[in-house]
């Protein structure tokens, strides 16, 4: 399905906006020596930020001075058969159009059913029906908020025996079908192959490049017969390979580390976003604007 919608920015490589690097990434007030680090962007968590005031909104304005932002989400529950929350999604674009988002993601999956919040990203069945009830809940989100969802693959441990598609033609069919965009997880695509034993080059090369809006490296905890996504690690070599193939077969992307747990000293992410740079700088080309939606 072709798309009419405005192309979206090739921000460069970024980071995760954290509280424990707020004192690195934010220039403080007043006169200062500050010099801004080598980051182009910044991703916020859209729901720690979705209040009218107070200090966590301060903190992201400060960002939005000096980074661009993107949005992302972790209780949309896209995939849920409970009732859309309009309100919720009302919210994120009040907070879109206020620090000027470059784009909102959140995952596709489900987080909840009967008014429960499990607090987990659960994997959807991979089949039509749910093709068709996703495609018809991100028409009315992508309505609500006037520009293109942006959905992330999840890692998963469980398959359904009511498959009937690998997770790659389901995620690729479902973003031409709505519409939408994908922020492709390279680290959760590694995961799930070692917890399936499927070749992540295969799920790679099955996703559409005009469709892929970001990309996300993160670290995992591997116990050998199980990875688990944990974010709380540096990136392993393998996924660096798998991000690497990935940009050859993309080409340049907005792309970032996640690190939610066990927070190295800022310098040491620094250095892994310098590495980062160095595992893409074979297939960074030189255009800076990227058509994401063709």
């Amino acid at each position: 399905m072709p798309s009419s919608r405005p192309k979206l920015p090739h921000l460069g490589i970024g980071l995760g906006l954290r509280p424990t690097y707020y004192p690195d990434l934010l220039a403080p007030g007043g006169d200062s020596d500050w010099q801004k680090p080598k980051v182009d962007w910044l991703e916020a968590i859209a729901e720690n930020y979705m209040v009218p005031g107070g200090a966590p909104l301060h903190h992201l304005m400060r960002a939005r001075a000096d980074y661009p932002i993107v949005l992302h989400g972790v209780s949309l529950s896209i995939g849920s058969t409970d009732p859309l929350d309009r309100a919720h999604v009302k919210n994120l674009r009040q907070l879109a159009d206020q620090v000027e988002a470059s784009w909102v993601s959140d995952h596709l999956c489900w987080t909840g059913v009967h008014g429960i919040n499990l607090h987990d990203l659960l994997p959807m069945p991979y089949h039509q029906d749910a093709l068709r009830h996703l495609a018809d809940r991100i028409g009315q989100v992508q309505d609500l908020l006037g520009r293109q969802l942006v959905l992330e693959n999840v890692s998963s441990y469980l398959a359904f025996d009511s498959d009937e598609m690998a997770e790659w033609e389901f995620v690729a069919e479902l973003a031409k079908v709505s519409d939408s965009l994908i922020l492709l997880d390279v680290n959760n695509i590694y995961v799930s192959s070692r917890n399936h034993g499927f070749d992540p080059l295969i799920y790679l090369h099955a996703i559409p490049p005009e469709r892929v809006a970001q990309i996300h490296v993160a670290g995992h905890t591997d116990y050998g017969d199980h990875v688990i996504d944990t974010h709380d690690h540096a990136v392993a070599k393998p996924v660096f390979d798998l991000l690497a193939a990935a940009w050859a077969h993309i080409g340049p992307v907005s792309t970032m580390i996640e690190r939610d747990d066990h927070f190295p000293a800022f310098v040491d992410l620094l250095a892994e976003l310098d590495h980062l740079r160095t595992v893409i700088a074979p297939y960074n080309g030189d255009n800076q604007t990227m058509a994401l939606a063709g």
